[in-house]
């Protein structure tokens, strides 16, 4: 019955104490703790503070030697003493996990973790079972000794190359100074990422008083009234300003176009009076793809209708993300509304309306709610209707201008 009262009270003296003091401190703590409380004194202690009875045992006796030596010269633990190193017991630890984590056993049929997620605690099961007892908290400071640190993947290859990729960079490079040099205006159009409305989670973060963040579904099921937002964008390279069109239909060649009739009118005109061309860069695919012939019909009527020539390059298959439009505009729209539920559309056309950057970023928007339906089929006689220049470096896929009917 003393030791059931007793050992609550050493546990938390042991607990204030332990820290100030060193290993043959503590032992010699405990053996006057033990000796205070008399016969079942070391038990006691022990159970209290966990250390060993012949631990404390070991304090006892030094408590009636004289006192050793001070300064460099004393010693905590006996020469040799203490646990030994796990790598001495056990030498080939550090091959064995080196060989469970090392990257090219990922297409190894005999690597026993190939398809399982590598956690420390995972490893640590995995070496146990082959003979080597070890801890996940031992196997993390071990994978930091052989070099290993958490990291994500990285996307950095970008599949098959195009022979002509460079060439074709080089030539769109060249195209838009000769573009500006002129005073003709030269923009990057793409579609930004199709985002769902409703008061669903937004990514990144936003100031909110603490432990108040801001409530949303926790689901992210469409919601069938609200749709989605589709921003189809227009970047003037030479103005650092861009146009972007919410759409709630389709993602077509028909509603890109429209988006770029919409910045002519309402921005390109005012900004460029004398233009007699434009130069549109664009990616190889999607609404606007090189091989989309409703795109090139939508261009060729948008070209009659504003007496310019439009002329396009693609950039090369797999280099969207070299888009001027993704980096000067996308990430600095997604950037303002980081942590925000795009609850409404009207909400999705004020934060990309109200995005701005210390270069001087200015951009407006408007929702488009038209009807573009997918499934159009253009014809071979519309195709040949087309009043279409190919340029002399990738004309048939990359590099043409469509005029206006009024200059044949």
């Amino acid at each position: 019955m003393v030791q059931k009262r007793i050992v609550p009270t050493l546990k938390q003296k042991y607990r204030s104490l332990r820290k100030e003091l060193d290993e043959r401190g503590r032992r010699l703590w405990a053996a006057t703790e033990s000796q205070v409380l008399g016969h079942g004194g070391i038990t006691a202690v022990s159970r209290a503070t966990g250390l060993s009875i012949s631990t404390i045992r070991r304090g006892v006796e030094e408590l009636g030697q004289s006192p050793p030596p001070s300064g460099a010269e004393r010693r905590v633990r006996r020469t040799g003493g203490g646990r030994k190193p796990l790598l001495e017991h056990d030498p080939d630890l550090l091959q064995a996990l080196d060989d469970l984590v090392e990257p090219t056993t990922r297409g190894d049929p005999e690597s026993p973790l190939r398809w399982t997620c590598k956690s420390t605690r995972r490893l640590a099961e995995e070496l146990t079972r082959h003979g080597h007892r070890i801890s996940h908290m031992k196997v993390a400071k071990l994978l930091g000794n052989l070099g290993y640190s958490l990291q994500s993947p990285r996307k950095t290859q970008e599949g098959n190359q195009h022979p002509d990729r460079d060439a074709q960079f080089e030539y769109i490079h060249q195209q838009g100074v000769a573009h500006q040099r002129r005073q003709q205006p030269v923009v990057s159009v793409d579609t930004k990422k199709k985002e769902l409305v409703g008061n669903y989670k937004n990514g990144g973060q936003e100031w909110q008083l603490q432990g108040k963040p801001e409530a949303v579904s926790v689901h992210d099921f469409m919601d069938k009234e609200l749709g989605k937002a589709i921003p189809y964008g227009i970047y003037d390279v030479r103005e650092n300003c861009g146009w972007v069109s919410v759409g709630v239909d389709h993602d077509t060649a028909a509603f890109a176009v429209q988006t770029l009739r919409r910045w002519w009118d309402q921005m390109g005109r005012k900004t460029y009076p004398r233009a007699q061309e434009l130069l549109v860069i664009a990616d190889g695919g999607g609404s606007n793809s090189s091989r989309c012939r409703q795109w090139k019909l939508e261009l060729q009527r948008f070209a009659d209708d504003s007496g310019l020539v439009i002329r396009v390059c693609h950039l090369p298959p797999g280099t969207s993300k070299w888009n001027k439009i993704e980096h000067r505009l996308f990430s600095q729209i997604t950037e303002n509304w980081r942590g925000r539920p795009l609850v409404s559309h009207e909400a999705i056309v004020n934060l990309i309306a109200n995005t701005t950057t210390k270069t001087g970023l200015y951009v407006r928007a408007e929702l488009d709610p038209g009807e573009y339906p997918t499934g159009v089929v253009v014809t071979d006689e519309q195709m040949k209707s087309l009043n279409l220049e190919p340029a002399g470096f990738h004309g048939h896929d990359w590099n043409y201008a469509l005029r206006p009917h009024s200059q044949i």
